[in-house]
């Protein structure tokens, strides 16, 4: 069953929201090349505390880290680790935030250093593959136009979509109903209705679609080896389109 968010619980959402954008912001002038995906780690963790909510990923599933971090072909859940950032990595950073019982959740991929021209087409049009999927998000529209915008961006560019992973509702729980394919048909699917709350996540490679899960049961990589982005928002579907959550 897909939630109807009241006003208090979207109020709480944007709070978490914002939470999630400033710890982005946060971290943007520490992805440097030579620090390691842990210290990123501590420093999302320490900043998410500091303004009172607590991160959403830490624990949740056993996940053994406050946020998400995946280098180059690695897809999604990239565990942080002693990983040392060299120039032409390209760095995705999934944050979940909790605040009050209310979620958060967003995903950017940067450049580290100078990046090539292949890593910054695949960047470049995986973010703007986002934002052709959320144009779809109005009442009366349906799941499946979101799913098949993305979808068509993404074709039209040459680049992999991975349909093993999807984005999602999410309230009080980090995913709710209903789950929101990067491909599919328009026209079908729920219909969306204000105060549907929900995170559109496009993940993009720049090769060969297929994935595999790493020795340590959580990171999602490409089996080409090919670089992947991933670009996420929240959003909340309103009375003439949507807001975005997840940033100011």
């Amino acid at each position: 069953m897909i939630s109807i968010k009241t006003s208090r619980e979207i109020d709480l959402m944007s709070i978490a929201g914002l939470i999630t954008y400033d710890t982005f912001k946060y971290l943007e002038d520490f992805i440097k090349p030579g620090i390691t995906t842990n210290k990123l780690n501590d420093l999302a963790k320490s900043y998410i505390i500091s303004r009172g909510a607590t991160p959403a990923f830490e624990n949740y599933n056993d996940f053994p880290t406050a946020i998400c971090i995946s280098v180059n072909e690695q897809v999604v859940h990239g565990v942080p680790n002693n990983y040392k950032l060299k120039d032409g990595d390209i760095i995705s950073l999934d944050i979940g935030v909790c605040y009050k019982g209310y979620y958060g959740d967003s995903a950017w991929t940067y450049p580290v250093g100078k990046i090539d021209e292949d890593k910054k087409y695949l960047l470049k049009h995986t973010e703007n593959s986002l934002y052709e999927g959320l144009k779809q998000i109005k009442p009366g529209n349906r799941i499946g136009d979101i799913s098949s915008s993305i979808e068509e961006y993404a074709k039209k560019h040459n680049l992999g979509i991975v349909k093993e992973l999807v984005g999602h509702g999410i309230g009080s729980s980090l995913h709710e109903s209903p789950d929101i394919p990067n491909y599919g048909n328009p026209n079908i699917g729920p219909i969306l209705k204000p105060g549907m709350v929900l995170a559109i996540e496009p993940m993009l490679t720049f090769g060969d679609e297929d994935i595999f899960l790493e020795e340590d049961d959580w990171t999602i990589s490409t089996c080409d080896k090919s670089p992947s982005a991933h670009f996420e928002h929240t959003v909340v579907v309103t009375k003439d389109g949507y807001n975005i959550l997840t940033k100011r």
